[in-house]
Order: structure tokens, then sequence, then C-alpha cells
């Protein structure tokens, strides 16, 4: 019935105020009283209080069920009474009969289906506001026919309606279009077809599979046209194509707008973050400010509406376009768009984050027809271990607490402070030599402390919201309300660490192990496709993922002549940190090995900008005639936009690019054709040493005996191996890899180099490595 009210007469400004997390508890207290007044008031009668009702009905052939609770009934010898009970913190005088208001659109709905099913000719409808300050309450009483009622209820039907109308229509229009769509090329690359088999074998049996495919493959479009014809039978009804990269973004996009070229009817809308799509110059959403949010639900319904009937592209510049259209924000607006989107493209918060996932597609328990595409799955494992991840730092209760103190010393909000900065100085002072503690229980002391921040923050808020520390009182509101969030999901996979300094005591609850979080994320869906081209080991991504034995896994071979990729492994130089001064000069020289035989762009990484930074510097000063260009740690877009352009088609001089292994360059960029000609990897990628990495150790240690496989090798073998898929993009592509380090001839690494590595070539010393690589160039070219 709500879903149902709100959806049909909502209007006003997007954001008009502040709802606290505790809400909804002052609001069932709130019922309570109020029940309990009436109750006791009743001089003859009964009183009924959270009375269910269901009704099924037949309209414009669809089968409508709507269902609510009502909040009281009053019946006697000569009337029947359907209240509806709200708490407001709104001045009562203030408060007017509205017969179009969606509160009281509720009472009519639950007063026309009980009227119904009693088959009723009139009966009465009480709307009682309850004051949370005063506890006063205010009542609007009114009586109704039954034919009105029934008039009024079938009115916002049809508004609620109208959408789904137009959405029938379209999905027999798509769902023909799909049907005759043909796989969009003219045949299928290598190990291709089986790709799109075992991804539609997938969706159809309701599982999981997680897919290992080097690049060329396709991925993107051998997830998405299974995915589509799944649609048209009926197997999954929304597709959810979640990346983390801008570029895989586009590359979807691309992938949809092929199939439209070939006959595709497809509704495909892209979520971009709000900072990025914001109308205004400074993203605040307060009506007073914002246009684009002041009446917002005036005119949503006509926007939605408006770029349904006219776009199936739904991508950020269509979005803006009807945003302006229609004077509406386009970050929300998109989000009511998904509601009525085929394919939606999205970063992976909006379905795994705790904090950002889309509640009206995953808040419920219960299992949807929904299938997940998880592109380059392997970023998901880090990322998942921070959205389920929350931390509380001493300097922001600090900060906040001497803002507040001088003109609000005697307020509940400033006490509340008081006993957390108290509590984080008692924990300081349980810190070791070491400045941190680890232990395994959540910190459950600090939680009371928190809650009583939350209560009177939310308290201060309504009196004083248009005072200049509100964003101050807002941001730890919000921090704490996810710590307490965080706290909820606290078991075994979890692990609590303090860590201290001089001028900062944080605590961090830390997921661990995220596998069980996105296994639950995973039983709302109907089928999760997870793929990239490093999955490997492919047991380890299938565990740490949420997959279970019972999931499939699938490891796909380069669809790629590997003739075309020469590899390289120096196996005598230790790039260990101990020993990394001791190499500067080695790996200067096989750098300089490396491009003596060919002229282009060569990209070399490593472990650390430091260690980066200073085999530049030799280099540089050895041979200055050589073009080079360095990533640093503060490029803006502008930045490495310049770096990607220094790799020019057709050089005629050989330049080289020195940039960090797992940063921004070594993964989700294209430097087709001879715009690289090979990369040197310094290194094994291994992640830096420290706390959280040596507890992922641990916890993985006592749980399988692979703590430092999981914690350390699998991680940066991850960053190898995308580092060195970006010299070879397409089937006419050639270049070399080139990797420094004595632990590519160990067992444990071995096992973990791709199949068309394994007829590499080892190098011993700079000499040898030139002739190598100028005995590959001539076969080559």
């Amino acid at each position: 019935v709500r879903e149902l009210v709100e959806y049909a007469l909502i209007s006003g400004d997007l954001s008009s105020g502040f709802a606290g997390s505790s809400r909804a508890v002052q609001g069932t207290k709130a019922h309570q009283s109020v029940q309990k007044s009436l109750k006791a008031a009743l001089a003859e009668g009964e009183f009924l209080a959270e009375q269910q009702v269901i009704y099924n009905t037949l309209y414009e052939d669809f089968e409508v069920i709507v269902e609510g609770r009502i909040d009281g009934i009053i019946k006697n010898e000569t009337s029947i009474t359907i209240i509806e009970i709200k708490s407001t913190y709104a001045d009562l005088n203030e408060l007017v009969f509205d017969e179009k208001h969606p509160h009281y659109a509720q009472a009519v709905c639950y007063a026309y289906i009980y009227a119904e099913q009693n088959s009723l000719d009139s009966i009465q409808i009480q709307l009682s506001y309850y004051q949370l300050e005063s506890e006063e309450l205010k009542s609007f009483i009114q009586k109704y026919e039954f034919a009105q009622l029934k008039d009024y209820f079938f009115d916002i039907l049809d508004k609620y309606l109208e959408l789904f109308i137009l959405f029938r229509a379209w999905s027999i229009k798509r769902d023909e279009s799909i049907k005759q769509l043909c796989f969009p090329y003219e045949g299928y690359r290598k190990g291709q077809r089986d790709f799109v088999v075992a991804a539609y074998k997938t969706m159809r049996e309701g599982k999981r599979i997680f897919i290992q495919a080097p690049t060329g493959t396709g991925k993107t479009i051998s997830v998405l046209f299974p995915a589509i014809k799944a649609i048209s039978e009926n197997i999954v009804k929304k597709i959810f194509y979640l990346t983390a990269r801008t570029t895989h973004r586009q590359a979807a996009e691309a992938a949809v707008n092929i199939m439209a070229e070939k006959g595709l009817k497809l509704k495909c809308l892209t979520i971009t973050a709000k900072d990025k799509v914001c109308l205004k110059e400074e993203t605040n959403c307060k009506p007073e400010y914002c246009e684009f949010a002041r009446g917002y639900f005036d005119r949503i319904k006509y926007a939605v509406k408006d770029i349904l009937t006219n776009e199936n592209t739904l991508d950020p510049d269509n979005i803006n376009k009807y945003a302006l259209k229609h004077q509406v924000c386009p970050f929300e607006y998109a989000l009511d768009i998904s509601l009525w989107a085929d394919c939606i493209i999205c970063d992976y918060n909006y379905v795994f984050d705790p904090k950002v996932y889309l509640k009206r597609f995953f808040r419920d328990k219960v299992k949807n027809d929904y299938v997940i595409l998880v592109d380059e799955a392997h970023n998901l494992v880090d990322r998942a271990r921070d959205m389920y991840s929350a931390d509380i730092c001493k300097s922001e209760i600090l900060e906040l607490k001497r803002s507040l103190r001088v003109n609000y010393k005697k307020q509940g909000i400033v006490k509340a402070l008081n006993n957390i900065n108290s509590y984080m100085l008692d924990i300081k002072k349980q810190c070791t030599d070491n400045n941190y503690k680890v232990q395994k229980e959540a910190p459950k002391e600090i939680y009371p402390l928190l809650r009583d921040y939350i209560e009177q923050a939310e308290q201060w808020i309504q009196q004083n919201f248009q005072t200049e520390y509100i964003n101050l009182v807002l941001d730890l509101y919000f921090r704490v309300d996810m710590f307490l969030k965080i706290s909820e999901l606290y078991d075994s996979h979890y692990i609590t660490y303090i860590t201290s300094s001089k001028l900062e005591t944080s605590i961090k609850l830390y997921c661990i192990d995220p596998s069980y979080l996105l296994q639950e994320v995973m039983k709302k869906l109907k089928a999760g496709i997870f793929f990239s081209a490093t999955l490997s080991p492919l047991s380890y991504y299938r565990e740490i993922l949420g997959g279970c034995s019972e999931d499939y896994t699938m490891r796909l071979s380069s669809p790629f002549d590997k003739e075309n990729l020469g590899v390289f492994i120096a196996d005598n130089i230790s790039t260990k940190y101990n020993y990394r001064a001791d190499t500067y000069c080695s790996v200067v020289e096989l750098i300089r090995s490396t491009i003596i035989a060919k002229k282009g762009n060569y990209l070399v990484f490593f472990p650390s900008y430091k260690y980066m930074n200073d085999v530049y510097d030799i280099f540089k000063e050895k041979y200055p005639h050589i073009r080079t260009e360095v990533q640093n740690s503060a490029m803006s877009e502008n930045d490495r936009e310049e770096f990607l352009n220094s790799f020019k088609i057709n050089n005629h001089e050989t330049f080289i690019a020195f940039a960090v292994l797992g940063g921004i360059f070594s993964e989700g960029i294209d430097l087709v054709g001879d715009r690289l000609s090979g990369a040197v990897i310094v290194g094994v990628g291994l992640p830096q040493i420290c706390i959280e990495r040596d507890l992922i150790a641990e916890y993985f240690n006592q749980k399988n005996n692979m703590g430092y496989e999981y914690s350390y090798v699998y991680p940066g073998m991850n960053k190898v191996l995308q580092a060195a898929g970006r010299v070879i993009r397409t089937e006419t592509d050639t270049g070399i890899i080139i990797l420094i380090d004595e632990r590519y001839k160990s067992i444990m690494y071995k096992r973990l180099i791709p199949g068309e590595w394994l007829e590499h070539t080892v190098v011993k010393n700079p000499k040898d490595l030139e002739k190598d690589i100028d005995s590959f160039w001539k076969k080559s070219l």
C-alpha cells in the first residue's frame, strides 16, 4: 500500500530534511503509544491493532496484489473506523487535511480493501499525527461511501500502472528483437563459443561460474550476448553488468550498441557516481541551493516516461540531456529509471556495498531473477574488504568536540563526544610498543557510546540544521552510523585492530574474509558470472569471492598466435626489499637491452615509487638521449591522459614510460598495435607488508595453511599478469614481456605462469637478453 500511494502521489523536493537512523524506532514507539491511548479511550466497541490485509485483483490484464498492515481499526455497532498513524517533528498547527497526500491515501486504500472484503457500504478514516517532541496528537476524521473509496483506489492504481503498461508493450518488442538477434560478429574467436555457452548454461541453471579468459577472448560480448538471450526466454529479468573502471563500462556500452545496430532493442542504463553527473558546481542536494532537487518529485514521473518512450541508450549523455529538459537531479533520475531498465551498467558497490547498494532491488532476502556479470572480478576481492570494513578515528571526535563545546557545552551531544574521546584515550594505552593492538572480539564497549552519539546528534540536528557546524556533525554521524551497521555483520570473518600514534588513534572493524557476505548477496540473485583475464588460481578466487565447490570454473587459453608474444625471464636478480639497492644498475642495463633491438614504446613496471624513481634517475643519467616519462603519485586526469598520449603510433624514436605495478597504468588501458612494443616487469608484485596483509595471512594460515599465498603471492601475481596483459591487445599485436626476479624459477610461481608463457626464454645477463630479443623481432616482423 505504501509503495502504491507514494509512487502515484509523491510530490515535493528531493531532500527536505534529515531522517535519522533511529527514526523508525521512534515511529514504532509512537504507533504503540497512540494505539494504547486509543484503546484506553474507547468507551464501547473493539479496537484492533496491526491488522494485516491482502487484496488480489485482475486489472488491465495484470494480476495486482496489494498488501499492508492497518495501524488500527475501531469497530462498534454504528461504524467502523480505519486508523492510520504518522509520527512527525512538524508543528501540529501547520498540518491541514489534504485528501491527495500519500498519508491520507494510505488510509483510503486500507479503507477500500477492508470495505470491499467485508461488504461495507461506508467506512470512516482517521489520520492521526503524533508529535514526537510534545507527544501531542492531532487527528483528521472523514467518512466515505464505498463507491468513493473504489474510485479513489483505482485512480491511484491507474497512476501506478501507467509505466507498467508502457513497459509491457516495450517488453514484447524487446523480446521479439532478442529472439531474432544473432551473435553480432561473423564468427567466434578461439574459445569464445565455449565461453558463451558456459555463461548461458550457468544462467539457465541458476548457478555461478568463475571464468579466466585472456585478453582477446571478447569477454564483454561473451557474457552480455547470452544474458540478453536469457531475458527473452524468461530465464532472467534484469542484467547487472558490474565493473570498477570507466573504460570497462564504456566497453559494455559499446557491446550493447553493436548488438543494437544488428536490431536489438534493449533499455541499457549506465549509473555514474553522483559527483560526476551533478549539474551544479557544488554537489549540494539541499532544495534551497539546487533547482534540480527542488520540486524533483513533481516532475520525475514525466521525466522517466519521456526518456523511456524515446530512448533505449540510457547513458550519462542522454540522462543529463533529459535531466536538464525536466530539471531533475541526473543521479536520482538514473536510479528511478533503473526500475525499468533491462540492463544496468554500474560499479560493484551498487550491488555489494552496504552503504550505497540499490535497495530497491536487493533490500529483501527473496531471490530475484537477476544476473550479475562481474567484469575484472579479481578487483572485487579488495573492494569487498573495503565495503565491509569500517573505522572510527579519535581526531574526528576531538575536532567536533572542540567545535561544539563553546556554544553547546551543556548539551548531550558534547557529553556523548566526551565519552567516546575518553574511551579512545583508554584504548590508546592498550596498544603495544608496535603502536597497535589486534583482537578477534568486537569492541562492544564502544557501541553504547556511539549509539548515544547517534541519538544525541539526531536531536541536535533537528534543532540546529542551519548552523555552521551542521556538516561536521553530519559527517561524523554518518561515519558512526556506518560503523554500527558494519558491527552488526561482525563475526569470525572479522578482526578488530587498534592503531595509535602521537596524532591519531583509530579502531577498525576489518573484514578479512568477505566471501560469506558476498555469498549472502548472491543468494538474492538468479546467477552470477565472474570473469577476468587474471583469475589465477581459479580455486582461490572462487573461494574468496563467495563461491563453493558446486560452482563452475572455466579457464580459456589465449586466442592469439603464441608466436606474437616473446616472454623473457631474468631469474638471477633478487628484487626483494633488502636487496633492491644492489639491483639498480642491473635493472637499468636490462631495460636498455630490451629496447635496443626495436624502436618503439615500452612500459617498465616497478613494485614501488622509490624503486622506480631510483632506477629512473640512474637510467636518465646514463642514457639521457632516450625519451622517457615517469608516473607520479599525484597525477590528475589530464596528467594521465598526457602520459598515455606519449605512446605514439608509428613512433620513430624509442620512448620508455616508468610506472608502478598495480597502479593506474598497469590495468584497464588499451595501447593497441605499435603503441606498445613491450613491458618490463620488475618483481613479483607482492603487496607492501602491513598490518592488514599480515592479518589476512594469519587468518588463512589457520583456515587452510595458505596465508602467505592468499595475502601476498596471489594478489601480487595478479598485478604482474595485468601489467603483462597491456602488451598484446589484438590478434595483430606483437610484443615482448620481460620478467625480472629470481622467484620466477620457484615452483610456486611457475604454477602461476599462464600456459602461453611456458615457452619462455631464461636470460642471465643483458647481452643474452639483447640477442634473444633481437632474434624474436627478426622472426616476428
